[in-house]
């Protein structure tokens, strides 16, 4: 008996009559690996996630936002340009992330505590750590 296959290597190639003939990537597929658990990946990737500490602000950071609040409601028709941190809560684990946008300020909702952005964005006023802009500098007439 041989084992160099010279019986069979000049034979036809065999071609069902039957079944079509499977592409390259099908028969490649068949060698893929596999995922028993459905989903496993996706959870150590959410557990792995990281997320901030939503930090207190002290009495005089609470003023100082609510001061600005207060002179930014003033000015909305001046359309000034302000930039604003606020912490958002993550929707699966303790924590989120802090956000920060620049932009100018539509309409400043003191019933729903919200400030409504030129770009529809909407942002909670208790969540805002930091609000800064042009308006909020202090004018020096030292050169009039």
């Amino acid at each position: 008996m041989s084992n160099d296959y010279s019986d069979i290597i000049h034979l036809p190639h065999h071609v069902s009559a039957d079944r079509p003939h499977m592409s390259m990537l099908d028969r490649a597929a068949q060698f893929s690996p596999f995922a028993a658990l459905t989903g496993y990946d996706a959870a150590v990737k959410e557990t792995a996630r990281l997320t901030d500490r939503r930090m207190e602000l002290n009495e005089e950071e609470q003023e100082k936002i609510s001061e600005r609040l207060t002179l930014l409601k003033t000015h909305l028709g001046d359309s000034p340009v302000v930039e604003i941190t606020w912490f958002v809560q993550d929707e699966r684990k303790t924590g989120g992330e802090y956000n920060t946008v620049t932009g100018v300020v539509k309409k400043l909702d003191e019933f729903h505590r919200i400030l409504v952005m030129t770009d529809g964005r909407r942002i909670p006023v208790e969540e805002i750590v930091e609000l800064g802009g042009e308006i909020f500098r202090p004018v020096d007439d030292s050169f009039a």
